[in-house]
């Protein structure tokens, strides 16, 4: 007992060691400190611009304060037609993004891990070619095709992608930008699960290929399916310059379109994508936290 009893010496040395309660409180203190002033300059930096615009469209000189921009935005010429194309753009690009990046991620999971690499520098290629230079290939490749295919079933093809009512051309291009984003989000889920042992669970429970990739594997990938889709769901709201240059008219064409005649309005468009974008990457970081949060709870169960 006398061993194990601390003398008065040890107690005092190590008195002396330990920081004071006032220094404690201090450095503790200055991490919030810095923590809330980078959060608000962060904030401030995305904030007043969004403050700023739309301050700009409900001030009229002379009438105060008027939301004439937003009320007539559904009644403005192009605007539905756009949006829902746009929309359709979006829906088709996410399917086909996913359509072929799933599939592809799993099987070199399984199969070959050392292609990871090539993978990544080749979905990473549209970072570094820019969009001008994708655009501008794409329309060489549209006029030669009729010019030279005119005689073959391959020209009716030609002709179809390029449908104004919905431009097939814009998914396959949208797809090749989404490539990057896709990747990264898919990439960062397929890691953090253990992708051959479900696989093989399943396959030794007498599951087929589609029933595992579609029963197992996605479910445990929602999250980073929601990620991926979400960015490119915004890549094809945003987009201006592949569509512009190839002559059709989403919704960001749209809005530019209209800058020049209705500036307020189109500004007024632009708040109300950027509130509406935001809305979504809350709702899915949300969902994200819920899923995770609720993950231990079925477990224990």
């Amino acid at each position: 007992m006398a061993a194990m009893t601390p003398t008065a010496q040890e107690t005092a040395a190590v008195e002396a060691t330990s920081p004071a309660p006032d220094v404690t409180r201090a450095r503790h203190r200055r991490p919030r400190v810095w923590r809330g002033l980078v959060l608000g300059l962060a904030g401030a930096y995305f904030l007043v611009p969004l403050v700023a615009s739309f301050a700009f469209t409900v001030h009229v000189p002379g009438r105060s304060i008027s939301f004439d921009a937003y009320t007539r935005l559904l009644s403005a010429e192009g605007f539905t037609e756009s949006l829902l194309l746009s929309l359709g753009l979006a829906a088709a690009t996410i399917a086909l993004s996913l359509t072929l990046a799933v599939p592809a991620l799993i099987a070199v999971r399984l199969g070959s891990p050392r292609l990871r690499p090539v993978i990544e520098v080749m979905c990473m290629l549209p970072l570094v070619v820019p969009p001008i230079a994708l655009v501008t290939g794409i329309a060489t490749v549209l006029r030669w095709g009729p010019e030279h295919l005119s005689r073959t079933p391959l020209y009716q093809t030609f002709i179809a992608v390029q449908n104004e009512k919905f431009p097939v051309v814009l998914v396959l291009a949208y797809a090749v930008l989404a490539l990057p984003f896709v990747f990264r989000s898919l990439d960062a889920g397929l890691r953090a699960i253990d992708v051959p042992t479900l696989v093989e669970a399943a396959r030794s429970c007498g599951a087929s290929w589609p029933h595992t990739v579609l029963r197992v594997l996605v479910p445990n990938l929602r999250s980073s399916l929601a990620g991926a889709a979400f960015l490119t769901l915004a890549l094809v709201l945003g987009e201006f310059t592949i569509a512009s240059l190839l002559g059709f008219r989403p919704f960001a064409v749209w809005i530019v379109s209209i800058s020049g005649a209705h500036a307020r309005m189109s500004v007024a468009v632009s708040v109300l994508s950027l509130v509406i974008t935001w809305a979504l990457l809350l709702l899915l970081s949300r969902t994200g936290t819920a899923s995770a949060a609720s993950a231990p709870s079925r477990k224990e169960s």
